[in-house]
C-alpha cells in the first residue's frame, strides 16, 4: 500500500519484539533515560529525541532520521553510538508525566490519522521499564 503521510515528533522509541513504544515528554523530561533502561532490559534503539512517523495503510510505522540514526544522547556521558531498528510499526505511546492516574482510561491518540494506545508515566521509579512492558502486552498487535 502506498504511504498517506509522514510527520517528525519530538519523541524517543524503542523497539520491544518488533514493536515502537514512543516515549514522549518536553525536553529534559528523562525520555532518554528512559529508553536506556528499557534497551538494557533488550529493547532496541529506534530514535532518540527525534521520530519519524509514517504512515502506510492503516499502520504507523517509527525510523530514525538519518542525521541521529545510531545515536543516543547520555547525560552526563554524551552521545554514544547504538544498535538501531527502522521501520517498526507504533503500539505504544508512553506520556512522560508527573501526574499517573491510579486506573488509566482506555486513551488513544491519533497521528496521522492512526489511533495508538497512551499512557502516562513517571520516568524515574524503578519499576517504569516493566510497566511499558506489561501495556505493550495488552496494546492491539499493529
Amino acid at each position: 500500500m502506498a504511504d498517506t503521510g509522514s510527520t517528525t515528533i519530538h519523541a524517543t522509541c524503542v523497539a520491544i519484539r518488533g514493536r515502537a513504544v514512543l516515549i514522549s515528554g518536553p525536553s529534559g523530561s528523562g525520555k532518554s533515560d528512559l529508553a536506556l533502561r528499557l534497551i538494557d532490559r533488550g529493547a532496541v534503539l529506534v530514535s532518540d529525541d527525534y521520530t519519524i512517523l509514517t504512515r502506510t495503510g492503516d499502520e504507523l510505522c517509527a525510523t530514525p532520521p538519518a542525521t541521529i540514526a545510531g545515536q543516543m544522547e547520555v547525560r552526563g556521558i554524551g552521545v554514544i553510538a547504538r544498535p538501531y531498528m527502522t521501520d517498526i510499526p507504533v503500539a505504544l505511546i508512553v506520556r512522560i508525566d508527573a501526574e499517573v492516574p491510579r486506573m488509566p482510561d482506555d486513551r488513544r491518540h491519533a497521528i496521522l490519522g492512526v489511533a495508538i494506545r497512551e499512557i502516562a508515566l513517571a520516568p524515574f521509579p524503578a519499576a517504569t521499564p516493566i510497566k511499558i512492558e506489561l501495556a505493550l502486552e495488552q496494546a492491539p498487535l499493529p
